[in-house]
């Protein structure tokens, strides 16, 4: 049941990473600045971010599996509606579909994992469910960069709309829920609600909200937007050579969830995550400046492996807040990381436009940007409450 779930989430991951392998033929059909760029990429994450707190609900009110399988067909229209695009817009609006059928496909891993393992496992559990998910990332390197090349862009989504439907072919066959799952206590759904927002009433929210909104966000706007750009138009690399470190990254990336997730080291888990984010800021830094196109990919692959650090805040989370606010915790988590995603690539877009306008390296303000943020959630993370 964990499997088919996480396919969903695999083709999920493969969707809000495609922009790195489109750009290119994105900018040349359409004209697009990189500021439009940067809608583009960031209107998925936004959907995606602004539904979690509906999927945190359906959740705990209707299961798991009627949740997932009530979403994901919205994410196959938006993959087909932006395939058939002949204008911007529509492509857009074509990714904020995509971004809604989407939003629950890691969520539910999450719950499916805290209701069915002990808590023990949990963080072990889930990293192995983030490095299934990561497949999809391989399908948005070379082998999206040759599709795109050889035929176009459009093809690209005919093919991740058709990968969509046989996730929820196998969700539909496979997985089944216990009744005790839906909506244990007969809540309402204005209850559900005003639960969400007793969550954030809690100090320690809103310090685990400031760091899930830049770490995540920090590798999928490398990944998922700039990494193609910054290896075709800084370094010269050809559309399928920067397709070919888009896979290394994603293979490299596989490895870092399971890994941290199984040397979690609990009491000082706090501590530990808030260095690795200090970490990142760092390599991102030095992302900028560099102009050496074999230490700029070592870079990357650094940075996806360190990626896998995040397990430990979701970690966190789960031990943050009672059982019977499990599904909601988890989604406002996850809401904080998306739209804090949507919000980075945006401001990248706008760093790199503004940038570009005054004689700045587009990627040097992109890459400065991305470890400010990171920089200023580390120490929101670390000033503000902790749980108890």
């Amino acid at each position: 049941m964990l499997i088919a779930l996480a396919s969903a989430f695999a083709l999920s991951q493969a969707f809000r990473t495609v922009t790195a392998m489109m750009a290119s033929q994105l900018k040349t059909d359409f004209s697009l600045t990189p500021q439009q760029l940067g809608v583009f990429a960031g209107t998925f994450h936004f959907t995606f971010g602004a539904m979690q707190l509906f999927m945190g609900i359906g959740i705990d009110l209707h299961g798991v599996r009627r949740t997932i399988l009530a979403a994901f067909p919205v994410a196959v229209a938006g993959a087909l509606l932006s395939a058939l695009a002949h204008d911007f817009w529509v492509v857009v609006a074509g990714q904020a579909l995509i971004g809604v059928g989407c939003a629950p496909a890691f969520l539910v891993c999450t719950v499916f994992i805290a209701r069915r393992f002990p808590v023990a496992r949990f963080a072990s559990v889930s990293g192995l469910v983030m490095g299934i998910g990561g497949i999809g990332m391989l399908l948005t390197a070379t082998p999206l960069a040759w599709v795109v090349q050889h035929s176009s862009w459009r093809n690209g989504f005919l093919l991740l709309a058709a990968g969509s439907a046989l996730a929820w072919i196998a969700v539909f066959i496979f997985v089944r829920e216990e009744a005790a799952a839906r909506n244990r206590g007969g809540e309402t759904v204005m209850q559900a609600v005003r639960q969400f927002g007793s969550l954030f009433a809690l100090p320690h929210t809103w310090g685990i909200v400031a760091l899930g909104s830049v770490t995540y966000a920090s590798f999928i706007t490398l990944r998922g937007l700039w990494l193609g750009p910054l290896l075709i138009e800084r370094y010269g690399f050809s559309l399928v050579a920067s397709g070919n470190v888009a896979l290394a990254v994603s293979i490299v990336s596989l490895f870092g969830p399971p890994l941290f997730g199984r040397f979690d080291p609990n009491g000082a888990r706090r501590g530990w995550i808030t260095g690795f984010t200090a970490a990142m800021a760092a390599l991102f830094a030095v992302l900028a400046f560099v102009h050496v196109a074999a230490l700029a990919v070592a870079i990357a692959l650094v940075v996806s492996f360190l990626t896998g650090y995040i397990i430990l805040q979701y970690a966190d989370v789960r031990i943050a807040y009672p059982e019977a606010l499990t599904g909601r915790a988890m989604a406002v988590f996850t809401m904080a990381m998306f739209l804090g995603i949507a919000l980075m690539q945006w401001l990248t877009g706008v760093a790199a436009t503004v940038g570009a306008a005054h004689g700045v390296d587009p990627f040097e303000a992109v890459m400065l940007t991305t470890a400010v943020m990171l920089a200023a959630g580390a120490a929101a993370f670390r000033l503000l409450p902790a749980p108890r």
